[in-house]
């Protein structure tokens, strides 16, 4: 599942990510494109215990969260 949260602000990236997280979904990926945005889905994924992977992209980063 990919969530495109680029141009969203706290918290609503974080709220989008927890309709994944809710949905039991194993594999999620983020963008995003403020660093707030990714200090806080990835501090939120690894509360919901899923392992982050953050990538820098063109216009923003890519953040994958694989469950644990």
């Amino acid at each position: 599942m990919e969530i495109d949260a680029r141009g969203l602000s706290c918290p609503q990236p974080i709220i989008e990510t927890k309709k994944a997280v809710d949905k039991k979904v194993p594999s999620i990926s983020v963008l995003v494109d403020n660093i707030a945005a990714k200090e806080n889905v990835s501090r939120f994924a690894k509360v919901m215990k899923y392992d982050v992977t953050v990538k820098e992209t063109e216009y923003g980063w890519k953040l994958d969260l694989e469950k644990r």
